[in-house]
């Protein structure tokens, strides 16, 4: 892949501003990030850095999506009317190949997410109810 064909970091930057703007506006997912949000303009950086990372490889996003995601009321229909909102704010700002590419990170990413909060029905988590880790042999 050349740089031609990945976005700059001011494309992400774009993306991710016009991308939060919607979603603090939005009645199903903007009650969720503005209980979750207190400083916008420090999650917009914080989400072009992840963005960055995730794209351009520049590393320089330090966290743990998880764990960052595991307190909040979270369901499948949130991600997946996330990911819409993502899709058609990608497909306004950015050119149509790094959109697609952005939509395509997006969802991998949310199944990840999905699965590792125990949201995908597909592949349900299976809690032991023993903790193996304390049996001697």
């Amino acid at each position: 892949m050349t740089a031609d064909d990945l976005p700059s970091r001011d494309d992400l930057a774009r993306l991710v501003d016009r991308f939060y703007d919607k979603v603090r506006d939005d009645d199903r997912i903007g009650p969720v990030f503005n209980a979750a949000i207190d400083d916008w303009d420090a999650h917009k950086a914080t989400l072009v850095e992840f963005w960055s990372s995730v794209i351009l490889g520049s590393g320089s996003y330090r966290g743990n999506p998880m764990a960052v995601h595991r307190p909040h009321p979270i369901t499948a229909g949130h991600f997946a009317h996330w990911l819409a909102l993502w899709r058609e704010t990608a497909a306004e700002v950015l050119a149509p190949h790094h959109a697609a590419l952005l939509h395509d990170r997006a969802q991998r990413i949310a199944t990840s997410l999905r699965y590792g909060l125990g949201l995908d029905p597909d592949r349900p988590l299976r809690r032991s109810t023993v903790c193996t880790h304390l049996q001697r042999d």
